[in-house]
């Protein structure tokens, strides 16, 4: 009798739905092992570098940009959103820059600019796409790409590297986006990977991409990165602010559990917001009530300077935080209700 009970409970430790937890635990930790320092050195390094000139959007040096990561999203084996271009391009229209308009990217306010004197600016959003296995449900993993250019009236130093802004925040994505290919398993929803072109003008192109989605209805959430690379106090290496929409509480609960569970050397300032519609990219999804994540680690004043470089940024904490991030847009990808 003993050995019959020993044999059943044995089948059933073998049977394939015991199984499952551990193979997606096991795949979890293999995304997570592959985030490392040198990758986010190497990205932080290229983009922030002076032969790139500020990489400001609509510029040849931009475009640069936008090309190697769609380079480096295809060698990661991620394929297009849309077709076989990484690349979205629009058109951003503001009237004669004397009168200080804003760039517009709504078909209606462009066709009304350009009736008269306007400005014309083109870029492109460089997307790509993990298929999940609901086709009709997508996540978002997002930041801007694009910085300030240079200033040639600037004594020294005219050149805005942008390390931290927003350089930080793109190898956070490039680097999630490596570890879910790494997992080697298929999320449960559509993992869209987004860099954005031309937010310092307005957050050009995630209004864009937001407002001419035909499968806005299916965008489960939104995880967002700008500047997590410094430290707004010395004496708190460890500070990070978490924005989350506050109607989704699972948001904090879930870093809460994961620092605990992986020992990540953050502090987290956690900040609900019932409409997170101010600061960065995320804005662009909040107006449609599409809930968001985003990391950000606060201002420095190195914020918009031509001394924000690389050589600064404290790579501890982006790596963490990009772990962080990483287990967030695992949830959101594979949870089956948030």
């Amino acid at each position: 009798m003993k050995r019959r009970i020993f044999y059943l409970l044995l089948g059933w430790l073998m049977a394939p739905w015991s199984l499952v937890p551990l193979c997606a635990q096991t795949a979890l930790e293999a995304g997570l092992g592959s985030i490392n320092r040198a990758s986010a050195e190497a990205i932080v390094g290229f983009l922030a570098d002076d032969a790139l000139q500020g990489r400001e959007a609509g510029t040849r040096d931009s475009r640069i940009v936008a090309r190697y990561l769609a380079s480096c999203l295809k060698e990661a084996g991620i394929a297009p959103l849309y077709g076989d271009s990484y690349f979205q391009p629009f058109e951003a229209c503001a009237k004669e820059r004397q009168l200080r308009s804003r760039w517009q990217v709504h078909p209606d306010s462009i066709a009304r600019l350009k009736q008269g004197t306007h400005r014309s600016l083109r870029m492109a959003n460089v997307l790509g796409l993990i298929p999940g296995q609901r086709a009709d449900e997508y996540v978002i993993i997002g930041a801007h790409f694009d910085h300030l250019g240079t200033d040639p009236t600037l004594e020294g130093d005219p050149i805005y590297n942008g390390a931290d802004d927003n350089a930080s925040g793109v190898s956070a994505v490039m680097q999630i986006a490596r570890a879910f290919r790494a997992s080697g398993t298929k999320p449960l929803r559509n993992v869209i990977i987004a860099f954005w072109d031309g937010e310092e003008k307005g957050l050009l192109g995630s209004r864009y991409f937001s407002q001419s989605c035909a499968f806005r209805k299916g965008l489960k959430g939104y995880l967002n990165f700008d500047m997590i690379g410094r430290n707004n106090r010395p004496d708190k290496p460890r500070h990070v602010v978490y924005f989350y929409t506050a109607s989704h509480p699972a948001f904090g609960r879930w870093l809460r559990d994961d620092i605990a569970r992986y020992d990540l050397q953050l502090e987290p300032n956690y900040r609900p917001w019932d409409k997170p519609t101010g600061g960065s990219d995320n804005a662009s999804f909040a107006v449609y009530d599409i809930p968001i994540i985003w990391y950000h680690t606060d201002g420095h004043p190195d914020y918009h300077q031509p001394t924000d470089h690389a050589d600064r940024l404290n790579w501890e904490k982006v790596i963490e935080i990009t772990k962080a991030a990483f287990l967030n847009a695992w949830r959101l990808a594979n949870e089956e209700e948030y």
